[in-house]
């Protein structure tokens, strides 16, 4: 979910620094407007993200801070990449664990 919500932020942020670079009539700002649609997509999937991940969370008995880092990635852009391989890392080895 992380990446998706990552891979979204994406266009939602080149068109939003479309916008701010060009004029208003122009192609790329025509676009950065049509990045609305992706935008409320993309705040719909962080509140999936944000529910998966804490359900997550309490089951894998993750720290408060690791949590709150974790939720708080798909905020940022990049970081949500980041945050879902730290977090499957994190999951897989505890899994490991256990099953050893």
């Amino acid at each position: 979910m992380a990446n998706i919500v990552g891979v979204l932020l994406i266009p939602i942020v080149l068109g939003w620094l479309g916008k701010m670079v060009t004029e208003e009539g122009s192609l790329i700002y025509g676009i950065g407007e049509k990045t609305v649609l992706l935008a409320m997509l993309h705040g719909w999937l962080y509140m999936i993200f944000l529910a998966f991940a804490a359900i997550l969370a309490r089951k894998a008995k993750w720290s408060i801070p690791f949590t709150v880092t974790t939720l708080l990635a798909g905020t940022v852009p990049f970081a949500s990449f980041w945050a879902e391989h730290r977090a499957t890392k994190a999951v897989r080895a505890q899994m490991a664990q256990t099953l050893h």
